[in-house]
């Protein structure tokens, strides 16, 4: 198992692509704290799994989360910054409300994860954060989402070479279109889900277990001598 023995933290892990990469996780071994806005019951896992709940745009609940963390496995090794909202709202009629909610969960909680984490993980630690393509492409009526996860790819940059000297490394993920609920319109319109198909080189949206492979890869030790990337699983978008 490739993450045997390791300790982790998944925000956002309700449902979706956090609820697959904790899952993934454990299947692989870790010991995994759930979070999410939402109570959600995660006895199924036994002793391999808890729950707590916190909003990640508050940074005193981050910080409690991770000293839960703690105190619960003793440790922290994976760091999965994953919870996030959607948006949809042209620019020219996004609200200021609208504006800060998206970036105080989407970008804001991520660097509160980061930080917290960094500052009780050992040497070879690992920060996951959940970026996207529209960190780097544009998208009509996205705007605070796509400054939010630009703004993500920066700190896994920045953050990279701040904590290599501690030796713990930070990457971010950035899906392409993936079959979630957040995506479930476009699936469920079938002239947008055609437009989505046919800019997808490989022809069709992602599943969530693409995304919990790549975050195993990140968090697993054969990914030790990568750090500050993105890594796109976009089923070739961004190759256009």
């Amino acid at each position: 198992m490739k993450l045997e023995n390791k300790i982790a933290i998944v925000t956002g892990s309700g449902a979706g692509i956090g609820l697959a990469i904790a899952e993934r996780f454990i299947k692989e071994g870790a010991k995994v704290v759930f979070s999410d806005i939402n109570e959600i019951d995660v006895s199924q896992y036994g002793d391999k799994a808890m729950f707590i709940k916190c909003d990640v745009s508050k940074s005193n609940e981050v910080d409690e989360l991770v000293n839960a963390c703690l105190e619960k496995f003793g440790g922290l090794d994976i760091m999965v910054n994953n919870a996030g909202i959607g948006t949809s709202a042209d620019i020219t009629n996004l609200t200021d409300e609208e504006w800060q909610k998206v970036i105080s969960i989407n970008l804001s909680g991520v660097f509160y994860g980061a930080r917290a984490a960094s500052l009780v993980m050992k040497k070879g630690g690992s920060i996951i954060n959940m970026s996207s393509i529209l960190g780097s492409v544009g998208f009509a009526s996205t705007v605070a989402y796509c400054a939010a996860k630009g703004g993500v790819d920066q700190i896994t940059k920045a953050g990279a070479i701040d904590l290599s000297k501690k030796g713990i490394r930070i990457n971010s993920i950035a899906p392409g279109f993936i079959k979630t609920n957040m995506t479930k319109g476009i699936q469920e319109n079938e002239n947008y889900s055609n437009f989505i198909n046919l800019m997808t080189p490989m022809g069709y949206m992602g599943s969530v277990s693409d995304i919990a492979s790549a975050a195993t890869y990140l968090a697993s030790d054969e990914s030790k001598y990568v750090t500050g990337i993105t890594l796109y699983v976009d089923g070739g978008y961004r190759a256009q």
